[in-house]
């Protein structure tokens, strides 16, 4: 935009017309005139009108801070119940009043504090309207899911078999060890303290029990989804959410290819069929360590232990724990990838998002854990 060296003084001519007043902008608005600008305009607002026209038809030189003034103008204007329009300015300063108008700042009233009781209703109402667009967020991509995994199926060429196992090694295979690792610690310290207190009353042969009813139902399947939430979930976001800053899901859309498709179907695919295993993994790991701390706490050896844990415990058991893994993987991935396509184009943003991520995907694992729990309570099983 060119503004002139010499420049004009800004002014302001007023012209009622009836019920209606135009108000004749001419001169320079610009940053270097926006003080003269701002004390022109003062008290305008306050004037009798039913309508006002804002006219810039006479404007030689027009930046920002100038178009600041005329926007800020308006709603003022708009504020007090008036009818006013912007007319007549040139159509090279459009992009001008579209960034204006994008980035305004809200009224001040509404950023003010509130306090009290009020406050704690408004912080109330604007959770509970956070967590229904979350919600309304993850059934649109599960619906899109769907919809990519569908069509992968019709059409089994479409399926990046490729990229699925390469996430299926990064979400499985790469986890093992701190899978197997964490569970071998967990049935060690349960066996240890259930032993502890059994004890006290005779029973300390139950906890061959305790250990394999409290592992293969809950423990193993609940540990290890919180474990791939923070390790996979938390990738899975990052890794969108810098795509997302880098305009690469953009790129996607303009070459035509779906990206629900090629990030999401075969991420959740992968994460889907790893967490049964990673599942089964922490169920024997947890097993070995109860049967270790048993042999030297307790003197249960090992062929006792696998006995009494053949009586306590049946395939039904281990189905229970293995039959929530598809569906906590799911969970996982669901809100992982919709937090990683909310990022926006700062690394503060990656970060928030990321742990948003994690902290959401946990907790939906804790509530459908307990979900199960009462439906298989329910039917009896």
């Amino acid at each position: 935009m060119n503004i002139p060296l010499v420049l004009e003084q800004p002014k302001v001519t007023a012209s009622v017309h009836g019920s209606e007043m135009r108000l004749t902008f001419s001169g320079d608005w610009t940053v270097q005139r926006a003080a003269e600008a701002e004390r022109l305009l003062a008290g305008v607002a306050d004037r009798d009108a039913g309508s006002v026209v804002l006219d810039l038809s006479a404007v030689t030189a027009l930046d920002t801070a100038g178009a600041w003034l005329v926007v800020r103008l308006r709603d003022a204007l708009t504020a007090k119940g008036r009818s006013a329009a912007i007319e007549g300015y040139d159509d090279s300063y459009t992009p001008l009043f579209d960034e204006v108008e994008e980035h305004k700042p809200h009224d001040i009233a509404e950023a003010l504090p509130r306090r009290g009781i009020v406050a704690g209703v408004e912080k109330v109402g604007r959770r509970t309207v956070d967590v229904w667009h979350d919600a309304v967020d993850l059934v649109a991509i599960l619906g899109q899911f769907a919809s990519g995994l569908s069509a992968c199926l019709v059409n089994v060429t479409r399926m990046r078999g490729i990229a699925v196992l390469h996430h299926f090694d990064q979400t499985g295979r790469t986890a093992v060890p701190i899978i197997a690792l964490m569970s071998f610690l967990i049935g060690g310290i349960i066996a240890q303290q259930g032993a502890f207190y059994l004890r006290q009353f005779g029973a300390d042969q139950f906890v061959v029990d305790l250990v394999g009813v409290l592992v293969l139902r809950e423990i193993g399947v609940l540990l290890t989804a919180i474990m791939v939430a923070g390790r996979s979930g938390s990738a899975f976001t990052a890794e969108i959410g810098s795509m997302k800053m880098r305009e690469e899901i953009d790129a996607m859309h303009v070459i035509g290819l779906r990206p629900v498709e090629v990030l999401v179907v075969p991420r959740l695919t992968a994460l889907m069929i790893a967490l049964p295993i990673l599942a089964f993994i922490a169920d024997v790991s947890a097993l070995a360590g109860a049967g270790l701390v048993s042999w030297a706490y307790l003197g249960l050896t090992p062929q006792a232990f696998v006995i009494r844990l053949q009586e306590a415990i049946d395939l039904q058991t281990l189905y229970i724990g293995i039959v929530k893994a598809p569906v906590m993987a799911l969970i996982i991935g669901l809100i992982s990838c919709a937090e990683g396509l909310k990022v926006a184009g700062s690394a503060e943003s990656l970060g928030r998002q990321t742990t948003v991520a994690v902290v959401k995907a946990i907790f939906m694992v804790i509530v459908v854990d307990g979900l199960f729990a009462v439906f298989f309570a329910a039917i009896n099983i």
